[in-house]
């Protein structure tokens, strides 16, 4: 009795600090271990697509190479995959992307698109495509992907689920690199014949503008969360563009400093790979003559930072989905923010294992979660 006596002469504050305090402790006996439970059920693994490198298989074979994300990316499982040459020769794979809706993965060859279960790890269906393959991206929504032909003068738009061509976009040169912004509105495609980044309407699949000019041919790019800026990487220049995806002006030529430009062994142009962090507070730049990546500040002057030594040459580059570790294409895992190598990406038979074609996915079971892009794009809204 004497304890509701002093309950009721407590001060309005007090009574707050008593209402929190056992509403904390219900959260703590009741939600909090239902919650971790849930944190813990959740396994986050690396799927690495090769050959991913050209057809070289001495980077990693043929297949899916999964690797697990919390247990130092070490080696789990090879998933067996389609995609041959007319020759039965592994294909090239030009890109990769997953539904989460409908708990699939794709991946692109020269020649055809698969699609794989990523609870059975089977391949539902392979379907070639006249004019080839190359880099797709697919809607948030996971119904929708974007897939361009092997350099040739358009982009088909493709069901997810039976793999069938909705439309067909044409009217470029060299159609190659492929990448939906995070709103689901836009899609984006650089045509590696053209020194433009086209801004194209996901929903009517028609041309809303082109960015640009660049000051030559667009190779990777990236775009921020709230689509406003796009970074691109292009012919003859070791360095980056920045682009204003509102207006479709060229704000910015950003060079490499204290590193020359020189021969580099594939794609032919210095700076192949660039991405922002999810936190898009920094850009990290590939240079395949240097084998470095270079790190810059993720806003206007972009400040150079410093510059990360690589064991090959990067021609890609992308992030974990917390921004924790990066993944050039040379295979290395490596710290953002000590800079340094942790991990080296190895097969089952403890080869290095390199490629420019790699995902993060996250899942419950045998459901996926969520998985990030291929590209770096940035993750800030």
């Amino acid at each position: 009795m004497s304890i509701i006596v002093h309950l009721i002469f407590l001060s309005p504050n007090a009574m707050k600090i008593i209402r929190y305090f056992f509403f904390s402790l219900i959260c703590l006996l009741f939600v909090s271990p239902s919650m971790a439970q849930n944190q813990a059920s959740v396994k986050r693994y690396l799927y690495v697509a090769t050959p991913g490198i050209r057809d070289y298989l001495g980077y990693g074979g043929h297949g899916i190479l999964v690797f697990d994300i919390n247990n130092n990316h070490r080696f789990v499982k090879r998933i067996k995959t389609q995609g041959l040459h007319p020759n039965g020769k592994p294909s090239n794979v030009k890109g990769i992307a997953v539904s989460i809706p409908l708990n699939s993965l794709y991946v692109s060859t020269l020649e055809s698109l698969q699609r794989i279960d990523l609870s059975t790890e089977k391949v539902i269906w392979e379907i070639p495509f006249v004019g080839g393959c190359d880099r797709m991206s697919i809607s948030p929504d996971g119904k929708t992907m974007y897939l361009p032909s092997l350099e040739k003068d358009f982009w088909n738009v493709v069901n997810c689920e039976t793999g069938a061509i909705m439309q067909t976009l044409k009217g470029f040169k060299r159609a190659h690199n492929t990448l939906y912004g995070l709103s689901g509105q836009y899609v984006y495609l650089a045509d590696i014949g053209n020194p433009w980044l086209y801004q194209v309407d996901a929903q009517k699949h028609s041309l809303v503008q082109k960015i640009g000019p660049f000051s030559n041919f667009v190779r990777p790019f990236t775009v921020n969360g709230k689509e406003s800026i796009g970074l691109v990487t292009v012919d003859s220049l070791l360095g980056f563009e920045v682009g204003d995806l509102k207006t479709g002006k060229k704000l910015a030529s950003v060079v490499v400093e204290g590193w020359n430009k020189g021969p580099v062994r594939r794609h032919g142009n210095p700076s192949h790979g660039i991405a922002l962090t999810p936190d898009e507070k920094e850009i990290w730049l590939c240079d395949g003559y240097n084998m470095r990546l270079h790190v810059f500040q993720g806003k206007a002057p972009y400040q150079q930072l410093t510059s990360i030594p690589l064991k090959d040459m990067p021609g890609w580059i992308s992030f974990s989905l917390d921004g924790k570790y990066a993944y050039p294409s040379s295979g290395e895992v490596i710290d953002p923010v000590s800079r340094k190598v942790l991990y080296h990406l190895e097969d089952e038979e403890h080869n290095y294992v390199s490629s420019e074609k790699l995902v993060e996915i996250d899942f419950q079971g045998s459901k996926a979660l969520r998985a990030s892009d291929q590209f770096g794009n940035g993750k800030a809204r």
